[in-house]
């Protein structure tokens, strides 16, 4: 799992580095939140987790998590919040701005890994479903129903496809669905043209 750190105390920086590379996390801690707006903002995948000191030079932590919420592409990563602002008037603000977490500084480790550990399992989920959305989409655009009105000729049986050019009848269906054809004779068919070839044979002979 990849982290973002951004923490303009050096010495906090360094812990939670520090803190996080315990759990075999790639973090990446950067001293401002222009830092980590730009950090987000580079090619390649962007960290999932940040972990967003409120107070910080350029852009504090609550400006970064609106940011991060209006931008569809980072939309989905897991925010904690770091604050000495423990009051509940600023735990809300900083919920309402979109983080997930928080933790009070200075922090304990144990509780940070703990908080850390539950958006991992948060971002997994969402992983999860994501790809079972997906599945789903494309199993529903590899069924195709042919439903409407079929416009088809009533003696050679063709259909007229929108841009009014007739077909076969299995040719038409096969490209619309995923049914495939196995061509016989029915037994009204077979008597049909029994008889047929009998009277032209008759003819014929005659």
């Amino acid at each position: 799992m990849r982290i973002l750190v951004a923490d303009d105390d050096p010495v906090s920086r360094r812990l939670l580095e520090a803190t996080l590379r315990q759990c075999n996390c790639d973090v990446c801690a950067v001293a401002d939140g222009q830092q980590a707006w730009e950090t987000l903002q580079s090619p390649g995948p962007a960290p999932q987790l940040l972990i967003l000191d409120w107070l910080m030079p350029e852009i504090d932590g609550v400006e970064l998590c609106r940011r991060v919420r209006a931008n569809a592409a980072l939309r989905c990563a897991y925010i904690i919040v770091l604050t000495s602002r423990g009051g509940r008037p600023d735990v809300v603000a900083g919920l309402e701005a979109g983080a997930d977490d928080y933790v009070v500084k200075p922090f304990d480790p144990d509780e940070l890994r703990a908080r850390v550990q539950v958006g991992v399992r948060v971002l997994n989920l969402q992983r999860a479903l994501a790809e079972r959305v997906k599945d789903l989409e494309d199993a529903l655009q590899r069924v195709t129903q042919l439903q409407g009105l079929l416009p088809i000729c009533c003696y050679c049986k063709r259909i007229r496809d929108d841009r009014n050019y007739w077909h076969q009848v299995e040719a038409y269906i096969e490209h619309r669905s995923e049914a495939q054809f196995s061509h016989g004779i029915c037994p009204q068919c077979v008597e049909k043209f029994k008889q047929q070839f009998a009277s032209e044979t008759a003819a014929n002979n005659g």
